[in-house]
């Protein structure tokens, strides 16, 4: 598999990664699938820092549309000289890879900032809006007996451990695959992509 089929079965994946990203933090924003909370502000700041949807999402649809376009055979090239198109076209989907690096970087972030500090919501013990798992650092997580606590929304701790876990592993993944193409645009751009019967082959196992 050349280095460009190679950058578009990246590209591929990710597209379909940062669609899910983009899916779950959108579910955030609506717990058990109702809207006023969002409207009141009874979510979580990390809710609506939109990592799941500008950082896991948008960030990550540039490099998988870069990526995507290297398998295409058309490069002018520069004087006359395929290769060399070729070569610089890979170069340049590393540029891409950095940013969907910092993408998912922030995806990763905001989720496990998300899951450490738990949900927002009301409970009667306080009969206000809170943090009522801010102190444990995360170790709400493995106390289920503690979820009851947050009375509203219903089964908000279950909805946003799986939803901030989800996007947790997505980020983790994109993030992965971009520091593949990485290596493989530079693998890529050095070796000067060839075609025909030239081409420089390896196989990539994602």
């Amino acid at each position: 598999m050349c280095f460009g089929r190679c950058a578009r079965c990246i590209g591929c994946k990710l597209l379909v990664l940062a669609l899910l990203s983009i899916a779950a933090n959108i579910l955030l924003y609506f717990p058990n699938g109702e809207t006023r909370f969002a409207s009141e502000h009874h979510l979580s700041k990390y809710v609506e820092c939109l990592h799941g949807i500008l950082g896991g999402g948008l960030l990550v649809l540039i490099p998988a549309a870069v990526f995507i376009g290297l398998h295409n055979d058309d490069c002018c090239g520069c004087f006359g000289h395929k290769n060399c198109g070729k070569s610089c076209a890979m170069l340049s989907s590393v540029l891409a890879a950095c940013v969907g690096i910092l993408g998912s970087g922030y995806c990763i972030i905001i989720s496990a900032l998300g899951l450490s500090q738990g949900p927002y919501c009301f409970t009667h013990v306080e009969r206000n809006w809170i943090y009522p798992f801010t102190q444990s650092s995360g170790g709400y997580l493995l106390e289920y007996n503690e979820w009851s606590k947050c009375q509203e929304p219903q089964n908000i701790v279950q909805w946003n451990v799986t939803l901030f876990s989800i996007l947790l592993v997505l980020g983790g993944i994109e993030f992965i695959l971009c520091s593949i193409q990485i290596v493989n645009g530079i693998l890529g751009g050095v070796c000067r992509l060839c075609c025909g019967s030239d081409e420089v082959k390896y196989v990539c196992h994602i």
